[in-house]
């Protein structure tokens, strides 16, 4: 059975893993970075990419432990080789590259979005490709067409502002603590959205792609006004990202045919009226709805690692002198979106 050891650091989570072919995950260690970042509202790069340097190696060891093998009993080693922020990017590859020529294995340079991509399939067995998936996180907010591995068609991704990027600012704007997807979340559940109008970027537009940074402003004047509670603007706010990735993600679904599933993955899929907004979109369209548990929407070694037994199994390996990459589309051909901030 192929295993495959698994490093991810490309922001402010640090993570090892075991993964085997089978979607067995033998261990999986993760060392998160919330108390560093607390105190500056968002991540600092260089806090991040240091930390990575302090926690990566302890992780590899104890999640081969756990795992009760050694790094000769790994088939290959798979590190996040991007996007994201490159100073952590580079620690996590780095060692993933020392691991490889040490041991003798492959490397396996893995996109992070493909690692996002294909984590449905590691807890959902009965996935097949192609399947429509919305991929929505921090930095991503695309619709995307996959049809196996390493092949990816983009249909939409943000002129702006990802989604996940407006939560995080819409909870410094609104005093919410860090991290803000979570905190928003909570928020909304205490708040009455219709008490807060806001605006829905594009809804309804021909065009397919996505824009939050609107939104964004419109959250800054709603609290700006001084009439309104936080929590009825977290709420509008999360009820406005939701009308409009539903409203996108169909128009998606009117220009595919074949799909096996609606899918989403990524950490703002983690957000539960987003998961059941889609949910009931797929049944409305005869499509089965897939996501991945909870703690695999968010950034994790256990989703690299098995985005290494993927491209394993299909004979893709990667050279050791592969550079990290701050971005990294999985769909280089697409044709290039209108907007300054667009998100490839």
């Amino acid at each position: 059975m192929t295993l495959i050891l698994g490093l991810e650091s490309s922001c402010d989570e640090t993570a090892a893993a075991v993964v085997q072919g089978d979607r067995t995950i033998l261990s999986h260690r993760l060392a998160g970075q919330e108390a560093a970042h607390r105190p500056y509202g968002g991540v600092v790069p260089e806090i991040a990419a240091r930390a990575h340097v302090e926690m990566l190696m302890p992780l590899v060891e104890g999640a081969l432990a756990d795992a009760g093998c050694t790094l000769a009993d790994v088939d290959a080693v798979a590190a996040t080789a991007g996007p994201g922020l490159i100073g952590g990017v580079m620690v996590g590859l780095v060692t993933g590259k020392a691991l490889a020529l040490a041991a003798g294995k492959p490397l396996i340079a893995v996109n992070h979005l493909e690692g996002h991509a294909l984590s449905p399939r590691l807890s959902d067995p009965d996935l097949a490709f192609p399947y429509l998936l919305l991929l929505v996180s921090g930095g991503h907010c695309q619709l995307l067409f996959v049809e196996g591995v390493d092949r990816y068609r983009r249909l939409a991704t943000t002129i702006d502002d990802a989604a996940g990027e407006a939560f995080d600012k819409t909870a410094k704007l609104l005093g919410l603590g860090f991290p803000g997807g979570p905190a928003v979340e909570i928020a909304a559940r205490r708040g009455d959205a219709r008490k807060v109008p806001l605006p829905r970027p594009l809804l309804g537009s021909p065009e397919p792609h996505f824009s939050f940074a609107g939104l964004k402003s419109a959250v800054l004047r709603a609290r700006d006004a001084g009439t309104h509670q936080p929590d009825d603007i977290a709420a509008a706010f999360q009820q406005a990202v939701v009308d409009c990735l539903v409203d996108r993600t169909r128009r998606a679904m009117e220009r595919v045919d074949g799909a096996t599933a609606l899918v989403v993955a990524g950490g703002v899929a983690a957000n539960g009226a987003v998961r059941s907004a889609l949910s009931a979109l797929a049944a409305a369209g005869g499509l089965r709805f897939v996501a991945p548990p909870l703690w695999l929407c968010t950034d994790n070694a256990a989703m690299i690692g098995w985005a290494g037994a993927e491209r394993h199994a299909a004979g893709l390996f990667d050279p050791l002198d592969i550079a990290a990459r701050p971005r990294w589309p999985l769909d280089p051909s697409a044709e290039k979106a209108r907007g300054a901030g667009v998100k490839a």
